[in-house]
């Protein structure tokens, strides 16, 4: 029979891969700029084209605001003081066009 292991996520690893996909992250910059309707980014949709500052970092405020949860969540998502949800963590996925995998760390 096969061995099989029960995975366990590493959440202090994980936490550090939320915070830099929100500090770098292109898809969910341009995300969070669609869904806040920023009035200075005047880009019709077209992101290429964008007029919005996408050099600079989303916010934990703007990621909240598009989670529907506080500031304070994300914070403490970021610094491992709670954990998303399996919802939160897959829109994330999503967001930025990555696999769960690639936001998850495994215990070894």
């Amino acid at each position: 029979m096969k061995t099989i292991k029960k995975k366990i996520i590493n959440w202090d690893k994980t936490s550090e891969n939320l915070k830099l996909l929100r500090l770098d992250n292109m898809n969910l910059r341009r995300y969070v700029c669609h869904e806040l309707k920023y009035k200075d980014a005047n880009c019709n949709g077209n992101c290429e084209q964008c007029k919005y500052e996408m050099d600079h970092n989303i916010s934990r405020l703007e990621l909240a605001q598009v989670f529907f949860v506080s500031e304070h969540s994300i914070t403490n998502w970021e610094t491992k003081r709670s954990n998303p949800s399996i919802e939160d963590l897959l829109f994330y996925c999503d967001i930025c066009e990555i696999d769960l995998d690639k936001i998850l760390v495994f215990e070894e």
